[in-house]
């Protein structure tokens, strides 16, 4: 019985924290597209200025971000989540407002995706450091695979009851449902409750300087059980997403897809995420976090190249959905289990400036490729270009660590018992 009750509950606090996601993350999710919507629906934009709101926003938001590692590091690290969720709402808010008031502009959902976007990694920077601190290392695994699931089912609940707000109540009604997530957000980190000491500088942090800025890149590229890790997840979400416009593109365009089954093809596969998430710890416990990563990780980059053949009717339906199904599937494996590894690897005091460094990175990749196979797919058509963002999917596997030559200092044994810091 006690090892049954080992990791299953990692605490009233961390109910808070859970809590907090999950607003926030469904909040994201039924705003998903919604200023492409906006900007198409109440703006008038064309395929263009859509694309360049979509990656400027992030690229100038990463930007924006890099001296926020260095400011959340030596700060408490939930008056920062909270101050970050805060300017999330206050920023989302004025465009409801704007466009009540026939105020909207291009320029000013710009400015918002910029102000959220940084927003984003500063919190995301804190909370990885906020839940570590939260969760006993034996819980981490368990933690970390509740959010992965939570993502997931915002994943598929969160677009359909966002589009179906646009149509009753108009093209902003989502803005305002996230912007109203992100006050639930504060409130739930708020509840955590208990005294969070401010963290200690060292001798060398006492002044953070320019050096500060590059220090978690350093720490990714010195460390080795990180830098693959970190070239490998970067690519692989930067080609998904890059591929992910022109798969719209071909499937409502050039397939003539109907909205509803576009939406069912990306809706329904988020079951995967769950299934993955709750099989996530029994491999785990079973094989050991780098054959799981290895596995996971390389199974996820095989199944993109087979949207390149989809074609019109229910079963080009259905091969979308199988494909989705088994991507969704493996990464539900692999993010837990990876999240849980990072955090296990990083010194405390480098948590915040690391997470920063990876997001930005990842954040700014997506943008530049979201823009490179713009150009390509105008060049070589939607399906082409969807093709060959698969067939370079397939290399980044060899990006994954092989060996296993940094073991965590608790990950010692062969022994369930023993291996519980990673399960």
């Amino acid at each position: 019985m006690a090892r049954r009750a080992v990791g299953r509950s990692p605490g009233r606090r961390f109910g808070w924290f859970w809590a907090a996601y999950a607003a926030s993350t469904f909040g994201t999710w039924l705003a998903f597209d919604a200023f492409a919507l906006i900007a198409i629906l109440a703006l008038d934009a064309g395929p263009a200025e859509v694309s360049a709101l979509a990656a400027a926003g992030l690229a100038v938001g990463a930007v924006v971000a890099v001296p926020l590692g260095p400011w959340v590091e030596f700060r408490r690290k939930r008056p920062v989540m909270i101050a970050m969720d805060l300017i999330r709402f206050a920023a989302l808010m004025s465009v409801p407002a704007a466009y009540l008031l026939d105020r909207l502009s291009l320029a000013q959902l710009l400015v918002v995706a910029v102000v959220v976007g940084a927003a984003d990694i500063a919190f995301t920077a804190a909370s990885g450091a906020c839940l570590k601190a939260l969760v006993r290392p034996e819980d981490l695994l368990v933690a970390n695979g509740r959010l992965e699931a939570t993502t997931w089912t915002a994943t598929a609940l969160g677009p359909p009851l966002g589009t179906a707000a646009i149509g009753l109540v108009g093209p902003v009604a989502s803005v305002a449902a996230n912007a109203v997530s992100f006050l639930l957000s504060a409130a739930g980190i708020r509840a955590i409750g208990g005294r969070e000491p401010r963290p200690a500088r060292t001798a060398t942090s006492s002044r953070p300087g320019a050096g500060d800025l590059l220090e978690g890149w350093r720490h990714i590229l010195a460390a080795p059980a990180l830098r693959p890790l970190f070239f490998n997840t970067v690519l692989v979400n930067g080609l998904i997403m890059a591929a992910s416009p022109l798969l719209a593109v071909l499937m409502l365009g050039d397939l003539a897809f109907t909205p509803w089954q576009y939406g069912l093809a990306f809706g329904v596969p988020c079951v995967g995420g769950l299934i993955g998430s709750r099989l996530a710890r029994p491999l785990l416990a079973r094989f050991g976090h780098h054959r799981v990563m290895l596995t996971a990780g390389t199974l996820r980059a095989c199944w993109p190249l087979g949207l390149a053949f989809v074609h019109p009717g229910p079963t080009g339906l259905l091969l979308v959905i199988t494909v989705e199904l088994g991507l969704i599937t493996c990464m539900g494996v692999f993010n837990p289990v990876f999240a849980t590894y990072r955090l296990q690897q990083l010194p405390p005091d480098r948590i915040a400036r690391t997470l920063a460094a990876w997001s930005i990175t990842s954040k700014a990749t997506i943008a530049t490729m979201t823009g490179a196979w713009g150009l390509l797919a105008g060049l070589t058509g939607p399906r082409t270009a969807i093709a060959i963002a698969g067939l370079l999917l397939l290399t980044t596997s060899l990006l994954l660590p092989r060996n296993d030559r940094t073991p965590h200092p608790n990950d010692t044994g062969r022994t369930p018992q023993k291996r519980r810091t990673l399960a």
